[in-house]
């Protein structure tokens, strides 16, 4: 199946789960994602706050239990830049403000302290679809595509995904940057590089 495919099949289906479905879903997520990775080596995790109407698992559960059990584990988060096509990252701690972009994404202030890619140890990726390669389906406009490869080779890039993956994507290119893992809710992926 082509993105363009696999886009809108998985946008329909995720907008037809019930809230609590995705509440569901999500908590099954970090309990995979805390049990597989090192978290206590990292310094620097990239993560993304959800667009509650789209669906997007829930972070917050997670972030708040870094918040308390990994206090020297730094966090950030996205933000759409001016040109609509690009991101700056930002620290993400108890007391940061956020308010909503135009797409209803929380993001920090512009006072929050900016964190620059190379700094990231993991990436959390939001994506629509993904394939048992480790390619990935997202909203579309490339973002992820460009920061992740701003970011260190050896940082790992962990999809988050409420499904388990789908067909092999068709029209994937060499442009496209690949997932090291994903989780979802019934268990852990890991793609060879």
């Amino acid at each position: 199946m082509t993105k363009q495919d696999l886009r809108r099949e998985a946008l329909t289906r995720r907008r037809a789960l019930p809230e609590t479905e995705v509440a569901r879903r999500s908590a099954a997520l970090w309990p995979r994602l805390l049990a597989g990775f090192p978290i206590d080596e990292w310094r620097g995790l990239h993560l993304f706050l959800p667009i509650a109407r789209q669906h997007e698992p829930d972070t917050w559960p997670l972030i708040r239990q870094l918040w308390a059990e990994y206090p020297a584990l730094q966090l950030a988060v996205p933000v759409v830049q001016p040109d609509g096509c690009s991101l700056r990252h930002y620290a993400l701690g108890p007391e940061t403000p956020l308010t909503p972009n135009r797409w209803d994404i929380p993001e920090p202030t512009a006072d929050a302290p900016a964190v620059a890619p190379e700094t990231f140890d993991a990436v959390l990726v939001p994506l629509l679809a993904f394939d048992e390669t480790g390619h990935r389906v997202g909203y579309g406009k490339g973002f992820y595509d460009q920061f992740l490869r701003e970011c260190r080779p050896d940082t790992l890039r962990i999809g988050v995904s409420l499904e388990s993956p789908g067909p092999r994507i068709a029209d994937a290119w060499a442009g496209d940057v690949r997932l090291h893992a994903c989780i979802t809710p019934e268990q852990l992926w890991r793609f060879g590089q």
